[in-house]
């Protein structure tokens, strides 16, 4: 039975010859299957080893230059394990900056890992549980990307996509270890699930159906439409900017891919079935995705835009050819500090490699024909399109923002991208780059094979040289301040009412996350539940009804913020005294505590200034177990 068309035409399919009456795409099972066995094995060990410092001690480690994300994810970790098991709201709670609350659905929720880790949390915590879903996500990125090349159908034969095993395992774990998915692993649980992105890819191609087929043929569009549909609704979950972006690239992929003049016969034929399948999966995933999505956009403590500079979180220009930090050449020195942070490295593919890129792209052009040509076109143009929209609203040079503008600008208050970070648009051309890289040794092995090879020692050292820089070194970590005996041995619970607010000092932020923390542990430990006020999330608040990084702050908790970076504490005045008993009155706080050590995500914490500031506000502590603890007055602050 013939298959669905793939984006490149049969020519791919000569790469390998055919010995068997089988389509190329189903032979040789048992050493495809060892093949896969081996890349899965490799891309285990790669993830396991840029994870490797939080494997010493998942409880006590961080990551250095992002443990506040870090304690996020855990947070949501531990509290969709919660909600699951206690029937609460997965996508809202007033745990978090009570009393108001917090929309988790226009926050990154993560609720599927979130529910379909529950069990690991609750068995190994969320510290652990966060660290195997990273070292998952990266191996399986790469091998998701293996598989689809090496498994996607082209022509009637069904001829693998990229007919070397090889090729296709350098190219899948290119796209599962390049510079931008390191670099997000730092802590970012959703765009390190890059996983999702070929498989929604390879659906999005099976919508077409088989070639000839009837407008209406059932057998393609309307199972593969319900198969996308809650693919969709994960991704939306997970890591909904990325949705946005696949979705964006799949559109000019295929609509670039679909003006070329020979392709007009197969666009006739397979429009009708693409256009039926993708209003099933928009029924689908909206059916599954109702609650979330009017949360989203329309319930309580929603926002408009992230209130990010768009001009701060765009690419350098010169990012494209410097070399990643968490890389050999970034070990070696050669890295740049182009990126916002460390977590943005979005490109940083070299000199070397952008060079070999386009020497792959002038090989397949001049062996292709024009309906490969085509679908090389249309990778070429998505990669510089998306290349281009990475450099945000005003071009970025050396670090320095220009008055240039650029095609994102009109684009930047529109709704959806007001809310994504253009820098992040770079990550499509990762993709494009592995899958030219994955067809051109596949290439020149066919060539090697039929005895027609010219150059392989160039094209050898010109891979090496590309690649090798970019091998991935493992994250930074640090050791991070343990939770105090006051939490895990559930202590607490003599002081907070279940649900009551437990304010800890300092005031819980992105980066003082420990209330999080502390939070967490309570819910995988099935301790109960207590509230804080504050908190990492994105809210209302910012300039021009755009987000904000936690609530807009009162004056209690600014004042004991500043105390904590500086370790410098301000005269406290009756003033200061008064505002932050009406600051607890609206909080509603039956207790605020202090812990020996305190986290900073960013800077050291001197705990003796909070504990001198905060008596100061509201006089002598009690001391219970290993913190200080300021419990509300009979009659209330």
């Amino acid at each position: 039975m013939p298959t669905a068309p793939s984006p490149l035409p049969d020519s791919a399919a000569t790469d390998r010859p055919v010995t068997s009456g089988r389509p190329p795409g189903r032979a040789g099972g048992p050493a495809r299957r060892r093949a896969d066995l081996v890349v899965a094995v490799v891309a285990v060990a790669l993830a396991g080893w840029v994870t490797s410092g939080l494997s010493a001690g998942p409880d006590s480690r961080a990551i250095t230059v992002n443990s506040s994300d870090q304690a996020l994810f855990e947070w949501l970790l531990g509290y969709g394990a919660y909600a699951l098991t206690h029937g609460e709201n997965p996508l809202f709670t007033y745990l978090l900056n009570a009393p108001d609350g917090v929309n988790l659905a226009v926050n990154t929720s993560i609720t599927v890992y979130a529910v379909l880790f529950a069990p690991l949390t609750f068995l190994i915590g969320p510290p652990a549980t966060f660290l195997v879903i990273l070292t998952l996500n990266l191996a399986g990125t790469a091998f998701a990307w293996y598989w689809l090349l090496s498994r996607l159908p082209t022509g009637d034969n069904g001829a693998p996509f990229v007919p070397s095993r090889l090729a296709a395992a350098v190219g899948g774990l290119f796209c599962g270890f390049a510079p931008a998915m390191v670099s997000h692993a730092n802590a970012h649980l959703n765009w390190t699930a890059g996983w999702l992105v070929p498989i929604i890819v390879w659906r999005v191609l099976a919508l077409r159906g088989r070639p000839g087929a009837r407008p209406l043929d059932r057998g393609g569009w309307v199972r593969n439409g319900l198969i996308l549909g809650p693919l969709v609704a994960a991704a939306f979950s997970i890591a909904a900017e990325g949705l946005f972006f696949t979705a964006l690239a799949c559109g000019v992929f295929l609509g670039v891919s679909a003006l070329d003049r020979s392709r007009a016969a197969e666009v006739r034929d397979a429009l009708p079935r693409l256009l039926r399948g993708l209003a099933l999966t928009a029924v689908a995933a909206t059916a599954l995705l109702a609650y979330p999505l009017w949360l989203h956009f329309f319930g309580p403590q929603v926002f408009h835009g992230t209130g990010f500079d768009a001009r701060v979180h765009s690419e350098d220009i010169l990012a494209y050819g410097a070399f990643p930090e968490r890389s050999l050449a970034g070990v070696a020195g050669l890295g740049t500090g182009l990126a916002p942070n460390e977590t943005e490295e979005n490109s940083f593919f070299g000199v070397p490699l952008l060079m070999l890129t386009v020497g792959c792209l002038v090989l397949l052009w001049r062996a292709a024909d024009p309906g490969r040509r085509a679908t090389l076109r249309a990778l070429a143009v998505t990669a510089a399109l998306f290349a281009v929209l990475s450099l945000g609203p005003r071009l970025k040079i050396g670090g320095t923002i220009t008055d240039i503008p650029l095609p994102y600008a009109p684009l930047a208050g529109a709704p959806v991208f007001n809310a994504a970070l253009p820098a992040r648009l770079a990550m499509v051309v990762t993709p494009v780059i592995g899958i030219l890289l994955a067809l051109t040794l596949s290439l020149l092995l066919t060539r090697r094979a039929a005895g027609q090879a010219r150059y392989g020692r160039w094209w050898a050292a010109a891979f090496a040289a590309a690649l090798l820089p970019l091998t991935p070194a493992s994250l930074l970590t640090i050791e991070r301040e343990p939770i105090p005996d006051f939490i895990t041995s559930g202590a607490w619970r003599d002081h907070v009412s279940r649900g009551g607010v437990l304010a800890p000092v300092p005031f819980t932020l992105d980066v003082l996350p420990d209330g999080q923390r502390w939070q967490a542990y309570a819910f995988a430990h099935r301790q109960g539940e207590f509230a804080i006020p504050s908190g990492f999330f994105l809210g209302p608040g910012g300039p021009d009804g755009r987000g904000r990084i936690g609530p807009v702050p009162r004056a209690t908790d600014g004042l004991l913020h500043e105390v904590a970076r500086t370790g410098v504490v301000p005269p406290i005045t009756d003033a200061d005294r008064a505002a932050a008993r009406a600051d607890l009155r609206y909080w509603d706080a039956e207790a605020v505590v202090l812990a020996d050590q305190v986290h900073g995500a960013k800077f050291p914490v001197d705990a003796e200034a909070l504990l001198t500031a905060t008596t100061e506000l509201l006089g002598p502590p009690q001391r219970i177990t290993d913190v200080w603890l300021w419990p509300a007055p009979e009659g209330g602050w």
